[in-house]
C-alpha cells in the first residue's frame, strides 16, 4: 500500500495496473512533507490545494476539485460529506485521511458510492500518547504559569509560591476513558510515575489492562474516584457528548482533565463553567470545538486551562 504522511492512500483491493495514464490525486493541503508527496508522484498525477496562500479549502472548492480524481487526501479538520463524494462520480475510488479517527468522513456515503477509505490508524499512536502525558504534566504542575512567572519577573527566591505546586501523579488515581492502543500506551507511560491505581473504561475488559494492573470500571465510578481523567476515546454517534454536564459534575475538585480524543466528546460550555468556578483543578486540551478555537473564547482566557 502507498503511504502519504502516514495515511494509507491505496487499499489492497484497488489496483492501478488497469490505468493507462497516472490516476489523478488531490491533496487538500500543500504543506505535507515533500518526501511523502514525491512518493505519491511516482504513481499518481498529484494536485495540491495551496492552503498556505489561499487558506483552508472550502467545501465548495472541494466539490469542484474532486471531479476527475482517483483519490483525495485530507486531514482530520477537513470534512468529506455526501455532496463531495457524489461530485467525485465514478472516478473517485479512495478517500484517505491522515488521522486515526474517521469521524470527518461520511462513511455511509462512501459505502453507497463504493469508495474505499484509508486512514493513519496507529501511525500517530506513540506521538499522541506522549502528547497526552505532556498535557497532563503541563496542566497539573502549572508549568506554563511557572515559565511565565520567571520570564515576566514574577519569580523571587524570597517568596513562597505554593500555587506552583500543582497536583502530583505519585500515589494518585488515574482514570482513562477509552482503553484502546492509545489509552494503553498512556497507561504504560504513567506507570513510571507510581500512581496508586489506574482505572479505565472500555466496551469490555481488556487483557492489556490486566497486564499492567489497570482496573476496569464504569464511567461514573472512574469520574468520582480519579485525580486525573484522560479522554482518549474515538468519536462515534454513541460517544459524542460522553463528557456531559452531569458527568463533568462527578469529577473531584482536584481533578485534572485531559482530552486528546475529539472536542465533540465534551460539553464544552459545561467544561468552561467547571473551570471558571474551580469545580475541577484544570484541563489540558489538544482538541476543541471548533478548531481552531477563537482567540476570544472563554477557554483561551482561563489560567487553569492549557490548550495545545
Amino acid at each position: 500500500m502507498l503511504k502519504c504522511c502516514g495515511a494509507s492512500l491505496l487499499p489492497r483491493c484497488v489496483k492501478l495496473s488497469s490505468y493507462v495514464d497516472k490516476p489523478k490525486v488531490l491533496l487538500a493541503r500543500c504543506d505535507y512533507l515533500e518526501s511523502a508527496v514525491e512518493l505519491l508522484r511516482q504513481h499518481f498525477e498529484v494536485e495540491c490545494w495551496d492552503n498556505v496562500n489561499n487558506g483552508d479549502v472550502s467545501k465548495e472548492k472541494l466539490v469542484e476539485l474532486i471531479r476527475g480524481k482517483f483519490g483525495v487526501v485530507i486531514d482530520s479538520q477537513q470534512k468529506i460529506d455526501h455532496d463531495i463524494i457524489a461530485a467525485g462520480g465514478s472516478t473517485l475510488r479512495v478517500v484517505s485521511t491522515v488521522s486515526t479517527g474517521v469521524d470527518n468522513v461520511d462513511l455511509e456515503a462512501l459505502r453507497r458510492h463504493r469508495v474505499r477509505l484509508g486512514s493513519a490508524s496507529g501511525v500517530n499512536l506513540e506521538a499522541t500518547a506522549e502528547l497526552t502525558v505532556a498535557l497532563l504534566l503541563v496542566t497539573s504542575r502549572r508549568i506554563v504559569q511557572g515559565i511565565d512567572a520567571v520570564k515576566n519577573g514574577g519569580w523571587s527566591s524570597t517568596l513562597n509560591h505554593p500555587w506552583l505546586n500543582g497536583q502530583g501523579l505519585h500515589d494518585s488515581t488515574v482514570g482513562i476513558i477509552g482503553y484502546g492502543r492509545i489509552g494503553h500506551s498512556v497507561a504504560m507511560k504513567l506507570k513510571s510515575f507510581l500512581p496508586k491505581q489506574i482505572l479505565y473504561t472500555s466496551r469490555e475488559e481488556k487483557p492489556t489492562g490486566a497486564e499492567i494492573g489497570a482496573v476496569f470500571t464504569d464511567l461514573d465510578t472512574l469520574l468520582r474516584s480519579s485525580d486525573f481523567v484522560i479522554l482518549t476515546i474515538a468519536l462515534t454517534p454513541e460517544t459524542a457528548g460522553i463528557m456531559s454536564r452531569s458527568k463533568i459534575a462527578l469529577m473531584k475538585k482536584n481533578a485534572v482533565f485531559v482530552n486528546t480524543g475529539r472536542g465533540a466528546l465534551v460539553d464544552q460550555d459545561a467544561l468552561v463553567e467547571a473551570l471558571q468556578q474551580k469545580k475541577i483543578f484544570g484541563a489540558g486540551l489538544d482538541v476543541m470545538t471548533p478548531e481552531p478555537l477563537p482567540l476570544d473564547h472563554p477557554l483561551q482566557r482561563l489560567e487553569n486551562c492549557e490548550i495545545f
